[in-house]
């Protein structure tokens, strides 16, 4: 459940005598429910008009107790719903001028409903808009037109993008934070395409199969082999960088 803005004083802003913080004290608070959360994260929801923090004569920025709420909201509203920021951005300003007002229709709920409904269900319902990506992935609409020209990600025929769609772009500009470019990342993409045909090559005679149960059972058999690669992979990875999980 979601916590309305308190007081009348509206984001950016603090009724006299409450604590302002700096942004490494509001990062404190916010990772205990958020753990990803970072500076530069807290710094781009400003940047995006989700949060007005105050400013010392010196360019500090200070953070009010209905900022760090307003943060969290937001970020609980992006984990939950995987709405634009836009939408977020109007819907908490409707909620701090008193309206009564509900959250637009949670996406992610869509998305994980989707997938748990079966693979024959899943490729048509678990679909997000490209507004819903870009906020998803934090991202300008250039950084998404530049990863599509290399492939990293392809939208479906009807521009809308699937679930895994999602968790790519994440880890693309995640990755991205290091300096890696799409350019570096198509080595990537071939490596994962190469896997995908060898897990092809096990799946389609089961695929062609006329027993309804026998191509029931390649879906899960793909499933299960993408799963085991991706452990592999990372394996591989691991020994070849001399690196171990704990």
């Amino acid at each position: 459940m979601l916590r309305t803005p308190t007081g009348g004083a509206g984001h950016g802003t603090a009724p006299a005598g409450d604590p302002l913080v700096s942004i490494g004290a509001v990062l404190a608070r916010l990772r205990d429910e958020f753990p990803e959360v970072t500076i530069s994260k807290i710094r781009f929801l400003e940047a995006e008009g989700l949060v007005e923090p105050r400013r010392t004569p010196s360019g500090y920025r200070k953070f009010s107790p209905e900022d760090v709420e307003r943060l969290a909201q937001v970020l609980r509203i992006q984990r939950d719903h995987y709405l634009p920021l836009k939408v977020i951005r109007e819907h908490l300003d409707a909620l701090g001028r008193g309206e009564r007002v509900p959250l637009p229709s949670a996406q992610r709920e869509r998305l994980e409903g989707a997938w748990e409904a079966g693979p024959e269900e899943a490729p048509t319902a678990a679909r997000i808009g490209r507004e819903e990506l870009l906020a998803a992935a934090e991202v300008a609409e250039s950084r998404l037109d530049e990863w599509e020209s290399y492939g990293l990600i392809t939208p479906m025929p009807d521009g809308g993008y699937d679930a895994e769609s999602v968790i790519v772009a994440k880890l693309v500009a995640d990755l991205g934070k290091f300096g890696l470019e799409p350019r570096h990342l198509r080595v990537m993409k071939s490596a994962a395409e190469r896997e995908a045909g060898l897990v092809e090559q096990v799946v389609a005679p089961l695929r062609r199969h006329r027993n309804p149960q026998t191509r029931a059972h390649a879906e899960a058999t793909a499933k299960e082999l993408a799963g085991l690669s991706v452990r592999l992979h990372a394996a591989l990875l691991r020994t070849a960088l001399g690196v171990h999980q704990h």
